[in-house]
């Protein structure tokens, strides 16, 4: 699965320029990549990113709506929460309250 494993990698290579204290989509990182409708394969890179070398801060990607959907991921129920409050996210019942303040479009923030 070539074609898969090098997705991942870009999908890695986005993830790690997340700013801290910021966060992003399953889909605009699935649309930065050109790939619109792959939102779903974004999540599976995130859910395997803890076996990259280089770290992958895979907490800052979370469903279009700011819901902490990969959390079960993080081999604690509220690891994900933790990080993300840590970097100044508001949280309450699995969601981001504040998710348009700290959303980072890569499209938007890269140049291509």
């Amino acid at each position: 699965m070539k074609n898969k494993d090098g997705f991942f990698d870009l999908v890695y290579q986005v993830a790690r320029l997340i700013p801290y204290g910021r966060v992003t989509s399953y889909g605009a990182i699935a649309k930065y990549l050109g790939s619109a409708q792959s939102a779903r394969m974004v999540g599976w890179a995130m859910n395997n990113s803890h076996t990259q070398k280089e770290y992958v801060p895979a907490h800052r990607v979370v469903n279009r709506t700011g819901m902490l959907t990969g959390k079960h991921h993080f081999g604690g129920s509220d690891v994900m929460e933790d990080l993300l409050k840590n970097e100044g996210a508001i949280i309450a019942e699995n969601q981001i309250v504040n998710f348009h303040q700290i959303f980072w479009d890569p499209a938007k923030e890269l140049k291509l």
